[in-house]
């Protein structure tokens, strides 16, 4: 069971990585200028504030106690430049396309940064080349 949940979640955060480079956003879920932030499913003492490639995947998770949080779109560079550092900065983690049990990938922000900012530069070569 925990075997599958591992690799249903890195397909998760594969998608993730694909869909935000493509489309240029990422959602997250907001409440009143809040965003929604809970415990690590994998670390002691840990936070993490989640997100999602699309906002059907971010609307599969606003229901409980969460309900009243609505997904909010991103921009993929102003999460890039902003967000994630502002997260390192908080001590928050990052949570990858989570399903609605909250299970999935929790990465470290810059560790996130770098996987998007090294596909990014892949794109633009494939789009000189």
């Amino acid at each position: 069971m925990v075997f599958d949940l591992t690799i249903n979640s890195q397909k998760r955060y594969k998608k993730f990585i694909k869909r935000v480079i493509e489309n240029g956003v990422v959602w997250g879920l907001e409440c009143e200028d809040k965003w929604c932030v809970c415990e690590s499913n994998e670390y002691e003492d840990a936070m993490v504030m989640p997100f999602w490639s699309d906002e059907a995947y971010a609307r599969q998770c606003n229901i409980n106690d969460w309900s009243i949080y609505k997904p909010s779109p991103i921009p993929l560079d102003i999460f890039m430049n902003n967000w994630l550092n502002g997260m390192n900065e908080d001590g928050l983690l990052v949570g990858i396309n989570w399903n609605a049990e909250l299970i999935g990938v929790e990465i470290e922000p810059f560790d996130l940064f770098d996987e998007l900012e090294k596909l990014l530069e892949e794109v633009k070569l494939n789009k000189r080349n």
